[in-house]
């Protein structure tokens, strides 16, 4: 795999690291064969701008230690919603009243006809 990581330890790393900083409504949607942008979606939301900041530099190192150096990273110093994108992974972080209001679930998940909604999976 380019960058010398792989997607599988990847996604786990970055699971761990939102369950570890006690991120919320965590959802994983697998978008390979549905666009070219990233292989895996990861939302989650934190419960404040501090909270989402924390959970995105958490995301960060988790990425690094699974082999992506320089992953990119949108959206701070505000903390109301921030990207990570590690390439094959991209994942979002948001504050809830700001992950209501772009509703990122509903762009990827089952409100697309040609989409199946056992595509998406909630990590245990």
């Amino acid at each position: 795999m380019p960058g010398g990581h792989d997607a599988g330890s990847l996604v786990r790393n970055v699971l761990q690291s939102l369950e570890d900083l006690k991120a919320e409504e965590i959802l994983s949607i697998a978008l390979a064969g549905k666009t070219t942008i990233a292989d895996t979606m990861i939302i989650a939301s934190g419960r404040s701008n501090v909270h989402v900041s924390a959970i995105a530099d958490s995301v960060v190192k988790a990425c690094k230690e699974a082999g992506i150096e320089t992953p990119r990273v949108e959206g701070l110093p505000h903390a109301d919603w921030v990207v990570v994108d590690a390439g094959d992974l991209i994942v979002h972080i948001f504050k809830p009243d700001v992950r209501r209001f772009y509703n990122l679930e509903k762009m990827w998940g089952g409100d697309r006809p040609s989409e199946d909604l056992s595509d998406m999976r909630r990590p245990s």
